[in-house]
């Protein structure tokens, strides 16, 4: 295999590390907001951190050797539209996706604390598993991170 071939091998390792940990923290969420005892909460958003790992990984693979393969194609441009939107989108969905995290940890950690607690259901748990600003923010990444692949597939202006 030539140098593209691998660049686009560890580039589409990393689309699939992405694709893979948010339908997997997905699933994980909506699993979590059917529950009622923190300590089952918990557990699902242990889980998580799994799905988050992968995306992490998958977020870097991308950006390097999705870059990498901009630099390296004659038939790529930096000034092409679909390449300087996919960076764009690809900052925002980190931003959203740490935003929406950083917060979902918070309600992670009053759950252990609460199962630690006696483990009986809880409003505020409760508000804060079903937090519209939490949602939006960790959904949206998904949503950017589809459009993200979009761009890749269609190449608008290309």
């Amino acid at each position: 295999m030539d140098r593209y071939h691998w660049l686009l091998v560890f580039h589409m390792t990393g689309v699939f590390l992405i694709l893979g940990g948010a339908a997997f923290g997905g699933i994980l969420n909506v699993a979590a907001l059917r529950r009622e005892r923190p300590s089952e909460i918990v557990v699902l958003f242990r889980f998580v951190r799994i799905a988050v790992r992968a995306i992490s990984l998958g977020m870097v693979l991308t950006l390097v050797f999705g870059l990498w393969l901009v630099g390296d194609l004659d038939f790529v441009k930096w000034s092409n539209t679909w390449v300087i939107l996919a960076l764009i989108l690809w900052v925002v969905a980190n931003a959203l996706g740490g935003a929406g995290g950083r917060r979902e940890k918070e309600t992670r950690k009053l759950a252990e604390r609460l199962a630690a607690e006696g483990d009986g259901p809880s409003a505020e748990l409760r508000a804060r598993m079903r937090d519209r600003l939490t949602l939006a923010l960790s959904w949206g990444s998904g949503i950017v991170v589809i459009a993200i692949l979009a761009l890749m597939i269609w190449k608008p202006g290309h």
